[in-house]
Order: C-alpha cells, then structure tokens, then sequence
C-alpha cells in the first residue's frame, strides 16, 4: 500500500509553491478524487498568500524582519493545506501508487523489514575501573534492538557458555567477578527475526 512523501521540510519556499500548483493542475478534473479536501481553491489561495508574502520579502529585504515573519507565516498555512490535501488523497487512493501519483504527489519508499541480524565483529575485552570488572566493546549491528551477552571460564565446553546479561548499546561492563580468573565472553544480537550468530570471543584476566 502506497503512502505520500511530501518532504515538505526539505523544500524551498519556491518548491512548496511549485509543489501546490502541481497538485491543483493533477486534481483538476482528476478522477480518482472527485471531491478534494481541501477544495483546490482553498490551496490555490495559501499558494498565492504564500507567494505575495515571498514577492513582498524579496522587495523589503532590506527591511524585511516584517515581511519574512508574514512569510513564515504564510508558508505554514501552505504546508498545513497541502498536508491535509495529502490525507485526503492517501485515504481515497486506498494506497493505491497510480493514484497518488496522477494528484502529483510522491509515494514513501516501502519499508524493507530487517531479517536475520549479522554476528557483532571486533569483540574487545579490558580491564575496567574496579576490581573484578571486565569492559566489553563491539561494532554495532544494523537492526538489533540489544545485545545478549554470554560468558564461560571453559571455551571448550560448549555448554558452559551462561547468559551473563542484556545491554541496548555495543558496550557494557561486567563486574563481580573473581580477580584473576580468566573469563571469555561472546555477544549476538537481538532484533525483530530474533537472536542472531554470535560474535568470535574475546578474553581477560579479571583485575
């Protein structure tokens, strides 16, 4: 299902206005949208306000405070009837992309949901500012929500590998642990597709 791109806060005065009279030259006898709301004069109107307050800035620029804030003005009530006229069109068109494109508005991009997340790469331990803690630091993945980490004393057991915690960003700190044991921990992320591969470890001698 199609939904409009305006970019409104991208555009220039003089785009917003070009913008407004694309869409009442499309919707004039447009069928798809027999009874637009607002009415194309109603947006004509704001465009020609919008216009007369940027001729009139042009000219007073010099002394022009009055005339840009009449302009900003101006340009708002633009923007706010052309944003209603994109509802209006989103609604009648019933998403459809033909559509929204004959009233001369531009459709979004469609969302591109994020599958399995990709193992976290450049897992570094350290020592950290107390005793028994170790710091962890990642790259961090595209589409992940947070971070399971994972951590074992024996690499090479397979199931001594614990969860140790959840963290939302590609760093965190892991203490109470025993000072001078040797710690080995691991990191996947975690996202909408759920966990994914884990990282390669990393290891530290717990200060």
């Amino acid at each position: 299902m199609g939904k409009v791109k305006l970019g409104l806060n991208r555009l220039s005065v003089s785009e917003r206005i070009t913008l407004a009279e694309t869409i009442v030259a499309k919707m004039t006898g447009n069928p798809n949208f027999v009874t637009p709301v607002p009415a194309l004069a109603a947006i004509t109107a704001k465009k020609t306000a919008a216009l007369t307050a940027q001729n009139t800035a042009q000219v007073k620029y010099s002394d022009s405070k009055g005339a840009t804030e009449d302009l900003a003005d101006a340009v708002k009530e633009l923007d706010l009837i052309v944003t209603q006229a994109a509802l209006y069109v989103e609604n009648v068109s019933g998403g459809d992309v033909a559509k929204i494109l004959s009233a001369g508005m531009s459709v979004k991009d469609a969302a591109v949901p994020v599958g399995p997340l990709s193992a976290p790469t450049d897992l570094y331990a350290e020592v950290g500012g107390g005793d028994g803690e170790i710091d962890l630091n990642w790259k961090p993945v595209f589409g992940a929500k947070n971070y399971a980490v994972f951590m074992t004393t024996d690499p090479n057991v397979p199931d001594s590998w614990a969860f140790k915690k959840n963290c939302t960003e590609s760093f965190t700190a892991i203490t109470g642990l025993t000072s001078g044991t040797k710690y080995w921990f691991r990191v996947a992320a975690v996202g909408a597709a759920g966990q994914g591969d884990f990282s390669d470890p990393a290891a530290k001698y717990a200060p």
